[in-house]
């Protein structure tokens, strides 16, 4: 009896169980089957299985599973997925050497027999009948198929591949009747074409074109006899027959394969003596499966279209279908990654923020007007080891992200959209103290807010009265909080909602004042594709990332696409664009600007530093980048942060300087067109304060607003603690 080894041979229970069918089997053949020569075949075995003709005629032979290509929007490559590493070739493009040696060593009569081998059959009992093993087997190439088919259609269920592959009578002759029908419907040189591409060759390979680039990184099509020889040496037991563990064993393996070939005239005895002398030369290409692999830092984007994916009802109505024809591969889907930009956010990112600092950026820019995502990357690489994460920081929790992170003064735009569309002025001033409470009540949707918070500005030199743009430039937090209170809560969530800025854990906005100060997490992505709204005249387009689809065979699968709205008037966002380009010209976006180009953007900081932003836009990109502890934990006082200390973070000094020079390097060689923008007159500055923001000798002048005489005199209320309840917000 051949020595078992670990990982090959059978236990001694699958012997037995494999003699006794292969006898049983027999002897069913012998009690009286009818054998014709098309392969037609008659069999009830009673008391053993259900009838024979019982069983259902046809087999519904599934997708086999393969690798899928996820390319950018040039068509180069970002990363392979499968469940299964499988390439399918026509039989045409399989090496003739391969096709005679698995004929050759797992079924030399395959084009003499039909479905069954009945002779085959009589040969294995009487030689295990012999030896009192199992020394020989007796299925047929087509009832190997037959089995690999119900392997396949198991997947990776457990249960599901155990019942097909149970050393039980019943599922050898279930497996007979569909070789049969599968020998008269498609003949042997497509049966042993699909053999070929369905069966597991080892090293996470299945097919012959999987197997051919695995051990000897080439096509199946140029397989010599010797490379040929070994892998149909393997199909017995891949793990027994590894060649890259067990040099040795698969030598002896391929050399039998040689001698069973030149015995059965495939080749000579000299051609057979010659291989075998050779010794085995591998060029193996190790699995490259999964996301992990994706170039360029695109990991997590890769992982964002299978989310996407995953959760769009365009590629099936339900998740469980929507699983399935992923894990079937076969796909090549054309994404909207650009790999200029895509290259540019992550070399940014790396000069600004070190994958082992104590805080993480990330990164996402968006196409205005298309809601095409050109780039998404983050400081720590997709993975699983140190300073590693697969949690994607640029997204929302449904789609792979976190809880998000505060987003601090990058809200306040919204608020001034909002207003504005409420017929606010964008000449509307206020007198903003250092300190005060928020106003109160202030009306909500459905009710009113009460409450004792209060907010105050980041320095105390910042003390009102401020127009809409100086306040804007500045981030003045007590400005944007008297505007929210004389607008209403409302429309700044309507507006917020038209714009696609929500909470990045799903949950409603709350309506509370304080969301002017942007005290509710969101993420990267969200803010980027809100703010190409005012760059795009005030149409806001959801975000996408998936330009096509093909199928295996090259068809075309739908894909969803853009939804795009409007979300304010062109008058809105181009007053929005002055507001903006404001505090990149001469605000706290400074270090931000872009040259040669127009650009407006925001500054943003949250409450106790967790979290620093800058989002901005160019008519023909929008962008967002977060920096921060994805954990909440870490605040960013006296914290280095690539290679730079910092006493304490702005937006506008670490995240601001990664969105330029993300940006810059986007838009290298691009258009540069301009914003559109209006006049804005600042009545403050036109009353005595001087260009640079120093207090002059004007007087206060009471807000406009509907609760305008309640903010008259400044209101700087002496012994109000720094931060209550709603929080400072950001800068």
């Amino acid at each position: 009896m051949p020595k078992k080894r670990d990982g090959g041979g059978l236990s001694k229970t699958q012997q037995a169980a494999k003699f006794l069918g292969v006898s049983v089997l027999a002897g069913a053949v012998l009690a009286g089957l009818a054998l014709p020569a098309a392969g037609a075949l008659g069999l009830t075995a009673k008391g053993t299985v259900e009838g024979f003709d019982d069983i259902p005629a046809n087999l519904k032979t599934p997708p086999l599973s393969q690798r899928t290509r996820i390319l950018d929007a040039d068509g180069g490559e970002i990363a392979k997925v499968y469940s299964r590493d499988r390439t399918v070739v026509g039989i045409k493009d399989m090496s003739p050497y391969i096709q005679k040696a698995i004929v050759a060593i797992e079924d030399a009569r395959f084009y003499q027999h039909g479905a069954v081998d009945l002779k085959g059959i009589l040969r294995a009992v009487n030689k295990n009948a012999q030896s009192g093993g199992v020394s020989q087997g007796a299925s047929t190439l087509t009832q190997q198929y037959v089995k690999n088919v119900f392997v396949e259609e198991a997947g990776d269920d457990p249960d599901k591949v155990a019942q097909a592959t149970q050393q039980t009578i019943g599922r050898k002759i279930k497996e007979l009747k569909y070789a049969i029908q599968v020998e008269k419907e498609l003949g042997k040189r497509k049966i042993l074409q699909n053999y070929l591409n369905i069966t597991f060759f080892g090293q996470q390979a299945y097919g012959v074109e999987a197997a051919a680039q695995r051990y000897f990184s080439k096509d199946a099509k140029d397989l010599n006899l010797q490379e040929s020889a070994l892998l149909a040496g393997l199909v017995q037991s891949p793990s027994r027959y590894d060649p890259v563990n067990d040099p040795q064993e698969a030598t002896r393996r391929r050399n039998t394969v040689l001698q069973r070939m030149a015995d059965l005239k495939d080749i000579t005895q000299a051609q057979a003596d010659a291989a075998a002398k050779k010794p085995i030369e591998l060029a193996v290409s190790r699995p490259k499966n999964g996301c992990i692999t994706a170039t360029d830092g695109a990991g997590f984007f890769c992982d964002y279209i299978r989310k996407t994916f995953l959760g769009d009802k365009s590629f099936g109505k339900t998740r469980k279908i929507r699983a399935k024809r992923w894990n079937e591969g076969g796909m090549t889907i054309r994404t909207t990654l650009d790999p200029q930009t895509q290259k540019s956010i992550q070399s940014s990112l790396a000069e600004h923020v070190y994958d082992d600092d104590p805080v993480a950026g990330a990164a996402s820019i968006v196409e205005p007007g298309t809601g095409k995502i050109l780039g998404m990357g983050q400081s720590r690489p997709y993975g699983f080891g140190a300073n590693q994460t697969v949690i994607n920081l640029s997204v929302d929790h449904r789609m792979g992200g976190g809880a998000g992170y505060q987003p601090g003064s990058t809200f306040k735009p919204v608020i001034a959209a909002a207003a504005l569309e409420q017929g606010t002025s964008p000449e509307q001033e206020y007198p903003s103290p250092y300190r005060m409470p928020y106003p109160s009540p202030v009306q909500t949707c459905d009710g009113e807010w009460q409450g004792t918070d209060t907010t105050q500005n980041e320095n105390k030199e910042e003390v009102g009265p401020y127009g809409m743009k100086e306040a804007t430039a500045k981030s003045v937090n007590t400005y944007f909080v008297q505007l929210i209170s004389d607008m209403g809560i409302c429309p700044a969530v309507k507006m917020a909602q038209k714009m696609g800025i929500e909470r990045a854990d799903g949950k409603p906005l709350q309506q509370v004042p304080s969301m002017t100060l942007g005290v509710q997490e969101m993420s990267p992505l969200t803010m980027a594709a809100g703010y190409a709204a005012f760059a795009n005249g005030g149409e806001y387009c959801s975000p996408v990332a998936i330009e096509s689809i093909t199928d295996a065979r090259g068809r075309a699968m739908r894909v969803p696409q853009t939804s795009c709205r409007s979300a304010m008037s062109k008058k809105t966002a181009d007053t929005v664009n002055t507001l903006l380009k404001g505090v990149v010209e001469d605000g706290t976006g400074k270090e931000a600007g872009l040259h040669g180009r127009d650009s407006a953007g925001k500054t943003g900081t949250s409450d106790s530093r967790y979290a620093a932003w800058f989002v901005g836009y160019t008519p023909n990109a929008a962008g967002a980048v977060w920096v921060g502890d994805p954990q909440h934990k870490r605040k960013m006082y006296d914290i280095t942060i690539g290679g730079v200390p910092h006493d304490k973070v702005y937006g506008a000094d670490t995240p601001g300087p990664i969105w330029r020079d993300a940006m810059t390097g986007a838009l290298d060689g691009r258009p540069a067109p301009g914003l559109p923008t209006v006049p804005i007159d600042d009545p403050v500055k036109d009353k005595g304060r001087g260009d640079d923001g120093d207090k002059g000798p004007g007087p206060h002048k009471p807000g406009r607003g509907g609760h305008g005489k309640k903010h008259g005199g400044g209101l700087h209320i002496p012994g109000f603690p720094d931060i209550l309840g709603g929080g400072n917000g950001g800068w």
